[in-house]
C-alpha cells in the first residue's frame, strides 16, 4: 500500500506542471514560484526513490501476486530514478561547464578586458550576457556599449549581476537534470521554460530595485529589437526571453504578502507529503 500511495503521489507531482504552467500570476512572486517548482520536483523525486525501500521495510506477511507485482514496479521505479538521476546529473553538469569553460576562454582572447570579470566584444550585434560558474564573466558587446543610454547599460549589468550574484544557473542546472531525467511520456518543456522565465523575472526584480522599472523596461525592448525578438507581439507565447511578458511584469504590482505565503505553505505542504505517507501507512 505505501508503494502504491507514493507511486501514484509522484505521477500526480510530476503532472503538476502542466497546470502550473498555466497558473502566470505566480510570476508576480519569482522567487516563491522558483521555491514551489523545486519543492514539487524535489517531492516526486522522494515519493519514486522512497517507494521500494519503504515497501520492504514494512512487507505483508501474505503479499498476493498483486503486491508483489507492485513491489516490483517500485523496485525498478526506485532503482531507475537513482540511477538515471546521477548519470544525467553527471554529464549534464559536465556538459555545461565544460561549455562554461570554453566559452570564458574565448572571451577572455577576442573580448576587451575591462575589470577583473567584464569582457567587451568587438561585435557590432547589440548583446549583453553572463557567464556563470567559478571565474563568472559579464559580456557586452561594443556596440551595446555605444548604443545603450547609461540607465539603459546600468539595467543589463544590474540584471546580469542579479544572475551572478544569486546563482540562478544552478537553479536551472537543477530543473535540467531533473527535466532530462523524467522520461519523455512524463515531462513538458514548457514547464522548463517557464522556470527560465521565472528566472528572468527574478533577476529584472532585482535589476529593478538599482536603476526603477523605466530604464530596465527600455533596456529590455533596445535588446529585443535588435534580435529582433517575436516576443513583443502581444498574445505571445511566454519563452525565456520573452520581452514582453517581462516588461509586463514589470509594471505590476508585487503580490500580497498573504499569497507569497500561500505558496511558501503549498512548498512546505509538497516536501511533507513523502515522509507523511510513509509514517501513517507505515504505524
Amino acid at each position: 500500500m505505501i508503494a502504491v500511495l507514493l507511486l501514484l503521489c509522484a505521477a500526480a507531482l510530476l503532472i503538476a506542471p502542466r497546470a502550473l504552467v498555466r497558473i502566470e500570476r505566480l510570476r508576480r512572486s519569482p522567487r516563491a514560484a522558483l521555491f514551489v517548482w523545486q519543492a514539487l520536483s524535489l517531492s516526486a523525486v522522494l515519493c519514486l526513490l522512497s517507494a521500494a525501500p519503504l515497501a520492504l521495510v514494512h512487507p505483508h506477511p501474505q503479499s498476493t501476486t498483486l503486491e508483489v507485482a507492485i513491489l516490483v514496479v517500485a523496485g525498478i521505479a526506485s532503482v531507475g530514478v537513482l540511477v538515471r538521476l546521477l548519470l544525467n546529473g553527471h554529464h549534464v553538469g559536465r556538459r555545461i561547464r565544460t561549455a562554461r569553460a570554453q566559452h570564458r576562454q574565448l572571451v577572455d582572447i577576442v573580448g576587451r578586458h575591462e575589470g577583473a570579470h567584464t569582457r567587451v566584444l568587438p561585435s557590432s550585434e547589440l548583446s549583453a550576457y553572463c557567464v556563470p560558474g567559478a571565474g563568472s564573466r559579464l559580456v557586452i558587446t561594443e556596440a551595446a556599449l555605444t548604443a545603450l543610454p547609461a540607465e539603459q547599460l546600468a539595467a543589463v549589468v544590474a540584471h546580469e549581476e542579479a544572475h551572478l550574484r544569486e546563482r540562478h544557473d544552478l537553479v536551472l542546472e537543477f530543473f535540467t537534470v531533473l527535466h532530462t531525467a523524467t522520461p519523455r511520456w512524463l515531462r513538458t518543456d514548457a514547464a522548463l521554460a517557464e522556470v527560465a522565465l521565472i528566472v528572468e523575472v527574478l533577476a529584472d526584480r532585482a535589476a529593478r530595485r538599482d536603476v526603477g522599472e523605466i530604464s530596465l523596461a527600455r533596456a529590455i525592448l533596445s535588446l529585443a529589437e535588435a534580435t529582433s525578438e517575436q516576443g513583443l507581439t502581444p498574445g505571445a507565447s511566454a519563452g525565456a526571453g520573452s520581452a514582453a511578458t517581462r516588461i509586463r511584469l514589470l509594471a505590476t504590482d508585487d503580490p500580497a504578502p498573504w499569497q507569497t505565503l500561500v505558496l511558501y505553505l503549498v512548498c512546505a505542504a509538497a516536501l511533507m507529503t513523502p515522509p507523511t505517507l510513509a509514517v501513517l501507512m507505515g504505524s
